[in-house]
């Protein structure tokens, strides 16, 4: 009822703004400004995939600039993805709470505007618990009972409850606004001059403080160090590795023989080529991988503390931990188990691209079985590698060497020879399921004409 007779308010303003000669006073208790203009916080929504905090990585607009609904507003970083947020809006920017690489929580403001609509419909000047909404009725009488005296609804409930006509209140709200401070002040509830100014007023004294306060000197030792917070990727991999830390690991190695695969993939990659697609040895890790898993599921599950239980998968979206200019990152290919070597391959090609130009997407992180890192595109041979929370197991691949072997026939020859090392959760995995799901990975790869037995 109350929005109604305000949104009628508002038309009859514009209608004698257009109307009356612009040498006319309107009269006084008039506050046309406020009827027509609204300042509102637009609060960082939920983007998904548990993201409680993002880093702000660019502005595309700045204080005083008038957007529409759909514009960009900034571009943000969470753990694991860049996201574009645009407006919900038609208005004026009259604050940015965040600058460029500082921390932005989710339902917290990001920035306010100023935007056409009835002042009074919005309960956004205060969010404490109790400015909840009262009956139609009730917002009906504060409104015949103040008149055109500007307050929130909590604060017409108040005067109302007390019987207190807020034209009598002095106000000292901006735009001439009744606040709460003010009429518990006419109730003489709290003392005369404890009602605190409007909050852009505080900010503004509190920097002109700051600024006029003397500069003080840092310790020389102090002068030597930089302090850089967490955020981003790096935040991402911190909580992570808490989370890994907690899972009892227990590690199994052994060693590849992939001189075959290495023949394979040579005469493969020219063909792959020339149907746009670079054919790099990982993808085939990543499908004798999940062809393993068909043999072992319980290595493609994921563990609820909560209830004790595990839940197995019946899909294998396969996490490939890969370097990015912003750090670690371990998106997955989606449905390894449904798709062939080359459909793999471009989509590991696909993540990568992404990945180069930090524009992987949250879906690309969602979902993860199981875990593969090839640790050997730099170098080394054994690691130790940590699970990912809820998985119950990763594999590191080392890099491969040309190394002496001994052949059927007893005589040396050369052999590309490539380290693996797993991680399983000890408390559902034992040593024998690891070894076995290893020796039946081990085994396609050392023979990669068994693929052909289980091609899609």
């Amino acid at each position: 009822m109350a929005g109604l007779i305000h949104r009628q308010g508002s038309v009859l303003v514009r209608r004698l703004l257009s109307s009356r000669p612009w040498n006319s006073a309107l009269p006084a208790q008039f506050h046309t400004c406020s009827l027509l203009d609204k300042q509102i916080s637009f609060n960082l929504s939920d983007i998904g995939e548990g993201i409680r905090e993002v880093t702000v990585k660019e502005w595309f607009v700045k204080e005083g600039d008038v957007v529409e609904q759909f514009d960009n507003l900034c571009e943000v970083q969470s753990d694991k993805a860049s996201v574009t947020i645009t407006s919900r809006y038609d208005g004026k920017i009259v604050k940015l709470h965040k600058l460029v690489d500082e921390i932005a929580l989710v339902g917290k403001p990001l920035l306010d505007f100023d935007v056409e609509e009835d002042a009074d419909d919005s309960s956004s000047d205060s969010s404490s618990d109790e400015e909840v909404e009262v009956s139609q009725q009730a917002v009906a009488a504060s409104v015949i009972s103040s008149g055109k005296v500007l307050a929130t609804p909590a604060v017409r409930r108040i005067a109302m409850e007390n019987k207190v006509d807020l034209r009598s209140v002095k106000a000292s709200g901006r735009n001439g606004r009744v606040l709460k401070g003010d009429v518990l002040e006419f109730l003489n509830i709290i003392p005369e001059g404890t009602v605190k100014p409007h909050p852009s007023i505080a900010a503004q004294q509190a920097r002109t403080a700051a600024a006029a306060a003397p500069a003080v000197k840092p310790l020389e030792l102090k002068q030597a160090e930089t302090v850089v917070p967490l955020k981003g990727v790096a935040k991402a991999m911190y909580k992570s590795m808490v989370e890994a830390l907690k899972i009892p690991h227990f590690a199994y190695s052994d060693e590849i023989d992939v001189s075959k695969l290495v023949q394979v993939r040579e005469d493969l990659k020219k063909e792959a080529l020339a149907q746009g697609v670079k054919l790099t040895y990982m993808p085939f890790f990543v499908k004798a991988a999940s062809n393993a898993l068909k043999q072992f599921p319980i290595l493609n599950s994921s563990f609820c503390e909560a209830t004790e239980s595990l839940i197995y998968k019946s899909y294998h979206n396969i996490s490939i931990a890969m370097h990015t200019p912003q750090g670690l990152v371990v998106p997955n290919v989606k449905n390894v188990d449904q798709k062939s070597i080359l459909e793999i391959a471009a989509d590991l090609n696909a993540l990568q691209e992404r990945g180069a130009k930090n524009a992987l997407l949250p879906e690309d992180f969602a979902n993860g079985t199981f875990s593969l890192s090839n640790i050997g595109i730099i170098g080394g041979t054994y690691t130790h590698p940590c699970i990912m929370a809820p998985q119950v197991a990763i594999g590191a691949i080392g890099k491969t060497k040309l190394l002496p072997r001994f052949d059927a026939s007893g005589a040396v020859v050369p052999a590309h020879i490539m380290n693996v090392s797993w991680s399983a959760d000890h408390r559902v995995i034992d040593g024998v399921t690891m070894a076995s799901f290893s020796n039946a990975w081990k085994a396609l790869l050392e023979n990669p004409q068994l693929f052909l037995l289980s091609a899609k």
